[in-house]
């Protein structure tokens, strides 16, 4: 009996043995060189401005930087936030793609309502493009190829900014001596016209919007208990901060989406944008997202890059 439990012992083992001696050899796995290695740095401060108060407010940057041997087109994301929210940290998803993809993507914050007043948001982003070029060479960016891009109250400024390309009114701060133009818009779900918000839906979500605690209306007037009205008290007011009113020949091309769900920003605020933008000669392409509500989940896939980093492709290499 022993000396059958000692072969069956010595069978088991040397079938054991066997199968690690036919697992041990390592597998190849060939790679190839398709997307940089990319790196994040944070909290540049591109701009020392103040607020409505006059305290004091520093405006930072970060910044996602493929790795290339020679300089890259650049993306400026601008984030939503209802006007009274800027985290930069938002869709950072997307800007990894972005990056990889061969862009040098910087995100910023800026000046918030009730804090700031139109056109101090737009100040700010126009400060970011200038600091951009101005440290074109310590971020690897090619400052003759630098796109806006938004979400949101972020599509709106980023609208805005490109679609007031040349006109220096708007910049203030530092490193004028740098342009803030800019060679491309993508604008997801922004506003247009600041008095149609709400155009698309009910007359009860309209009327809302005639409130002057509304965050377009406390952009364009300021805050209620200081003299600010609503959106419509002022229409030669509303009409400077929106970026319909700016199109001209400077206006670089433009991608917009937005969602056929969308409950926050009217579908037809990007549609009016990408009409006025057709009329005024510019290259404007305009997608609808099926089933798309504002800011959701569908915001965050694949096809939605694609189309993005497509168009810049296009308009930037």
């Amino acid at each position: 009996m022993k000396i059958k439990q000692v072969l069956l012992l010595a069978a088991t083992l040397s079938t054991a043995f066997s199968s690690i001696a036919a697992n041990s050899d390592s597998k190849e796995l060939s790679v190839e060189m398709s997307v940089p290695p990319i790196r994040l740095n944070s909290d540049f401060v591109y701009a020392q401005t103040f607020n409505n108060m006059g305290r004091p407010i520093n405006l930072s940057m970060d910044v996602i930087q493929p790795f290339s041997k020679t300089p890259l087109p650049a993306v400026l994301f601008v984030t939503g936030g209802g006007f009274m929210d800027a985290p930069k940290t938002k869709f950072i998803g997307q800007r990894v793609d972005m990056a990889r993809a061969g862009y040098v993507v910087a995100s910023i914050n800026y000046r918030v309502v009730p804090m700031v007043t139109f056109p101090g948001m737009l100040e700010d982003v126009k400060s970011a493009v200038r600091y951009m070029r101005a440290n074109a060479k310590k971020f690897g960016i090619d400052p003759s190829r630098i796109a806006v891009m938004g979400e949101s109250a972020g599509g709106y400024l980023a609208a805005i900014t490109a679609t007031t390309n040349g006109m220096h009114e708007f910049d203030k701060g530092d490193y004028l001596d740098q342009s803030s133009d800019v060679q491309a818009a993508i604008d997801l779900y922004g506003l247009s016209d600041l008095t149609r918000v709400a155009a698309d839906f009910s007359k009860e979500r309209q009327k809302k919007h005639q409130s002057p605690a509304i965050p377009e209306a406390m952009l364009v007037n300021g805050i209620p208990f200081q003299a600010g009205g609503s959106i419509q008290s002022d229409l030669d007011k509303a009409a400077k901060a929106n970026p319909i009113t700016y199109i001209s020949k400077a206006t670089p091309p433009f991608l917009l989406m937005h969602g056929d769900a969308d409950p926050i920003v009217s579908p037809s605020q990007t549609q009016i944008l990408h009409q006025a933008l057709i009329e005024g000669g510019v290259d404007s392409t305009r997608y609808v997202v099926k089933g798309a509500d504002h800011a959701g989940f569908l915001w965050y896939q694949p096809e939605i890059m694609d189309v993005i980093i497509q168009f810049l492709d296009e308009k930037l290499k």
